[in-house]
């Protein structure tokens, strides 16, 4: 598993395996938000589970991460961390899909939006927020999530 911490409350990688959970939970992780579109989540056996919320989502510019997937991971991951706990975002290789879903996280948490792309590609090298159909993903995801605030 190839991960980077980029707050005290996210972490953004690769998509993890069953025995990689334990490490997670043991980093205070709660929730891991998948944005792979064909490959699930693998079960936790653990007798207290980890929260898994697959958000399926194509790494390709045909095919845009819908809005409400990064509404609802963002809405997910403020009720984690409100709770105490933290975020672990994937995708296949930690670079486009987990670090949209990390920015709109962060944008969530009240960061502006290139402030929270130049801190994830601070902390993760491979990460391409700025990737052509992902930059627009993000900087679109400000105005939904202000509006469903009530924020101007």
């Amino acid at each position: 598993m190839n991960f980077s911490q980029i707050t005290d409350d996210l972490f953004i990688g690769n998509t993890p395996l069953a025995a990689d959970y334990d490490q997670l939970r043991s980093l205070g992780v709660r929730l891991i938000i998948n944005m792979r579109f064909s490959r699930g989540p693998e079960p936790d056996p653990a007798p207290s589970p980890l929260r898994l919320l697959w958000l399926r989502s194509i790494d390709s510019p045909f095919f845009p991460i819908p809005m409400h997937s990064l509404m609802h991971g963002a809405q997910a991951a403020l009720e984690t961390v409100r709770a105490g706990g933290k975020v672990y975002s994937h995708c296949a290789y930690g670079k486009h899909r987990s670090v949209a879903m990390g920015a709109c996280i962060l944008i969530a948490q009240g960061m502006d939006a290139l402030s929270a792309m130049e801190l994830i590609k601070s902390r993760r090298a491979v990460a391409d927020p700025d990737a052509f159909y992902i930059r627009p993903r993000i900087l679109k995801f400000v105005n939904e999530w202000k509006s469903s605030q009530g924020v101007e």
